[in-house]
């Protein structure tokens, strides 16, 4: 039974993978899996990793059905509730995957690009179609396995791991105790006279920037508010540095 669920999850993991790439990146056209990636700036290459993402979620559903058939029920029949569940909770699993990673740790797209608050499609996308899958599928494979009070604790483990995953999206805007510093990442585009209208209307006082002003350090009251001024990124950190660096590219 756990290598069936393990099998399961693998195909789900895969189906949210197609999900995201078909419905974000083609139907939608939200953005690329290499949106935000310096060099990879014409419609036919981002297409071209667009498809290798799709080709890379083919092995992965492939093996997760190759898993299923090889562990196929055998006396026992697995309920249509547990591979539902373990599907639902691969799919979740996507998801806070790609949000950590590609969206908040490399930075190598957002989920709607031309959003003047990013941060907030991520946190919806996340909540949406990653925690919440994952909690009801985990509930789906704990229902018939454990009692009332095992799945309980399930219930509040997942919700942890949710607000966790969430926090690390808010804790961007929040400078340690020591650092009176935001480094603040701009979208494509963005014109250097916007950039400097910005840093005026906000009262901020700029410590640092790159020649094309995609990249800026500044002295700053406010955090929010720079991503209704056009902000991609807004984190407490100083130095722009680490998965940062790409940025210096984007403008």
């Amino acid at each position: 039974m756990t290598r069936w669920i393990v099998w399961g999850a693998v195909l789900g993991f895969a189906l949210g993978g197609f999900f995201d790439g078909i419905l974000l990146h083609q139907i939608l056209q939200w953005h690329h899996l290499l949106s935000l990636v310096p060099g990879v700036d014409t419609l036919r290459s981002q297409v071209l990793w667009d498809g290798y993402f799709h080709a890379l979620m083919y092995l992965v559903a492939i093996a997760g059905l190759w898993g299923l058939w090889r562990n196929g029920s055998h006396g026992e029949e697995h309920k249509r509730s547990d591979l539902l569940g373990a599907v639902l909770v691969g799919f979740g699993l996507w998801h806070i995957v790609d949000a950590v990673l590609s969206h908040w740790l490399l930075g190598i797209h957002r989920i709607k690009l031309d959003s003047p608050n990013p941060l907030a499609w991520d946190l919806i996308w996340l909540a949406a179609f990653g925690v919440l899958p994952l909690v009801v599928g985990w509930g789906l494979l704990r229902r018939r396995q454990q009692k009332a009070s095992t799945a309980g604790n399930a219930y509040r483990s997942l919700l942890v791991a949710g607000l966790v995953a969430t926090g690390m999206a808010a804790a961007s805007l929040t400078p340690p105790p020591e650092q009176e510093f935001t480094t603040v990442v701009f979208a494509p585009g963005t014109r250097p006279a916007t950039v400097m209208n910005a840093i005026v209307a906000s009262e901020s006082r700029l410590v640092w920037s790159d020649p094309a002003m995609s990249v800026i350090v500044v002295d700053s009251p406010a955090k929010w508010e720079w991503y209704r001024r056009g902000a991609l990124l807004v984190s407490g950190a100083a130095l722009p540095s680490g998965c940062f660096n790409w940025s210096k590219g984007i403008a």
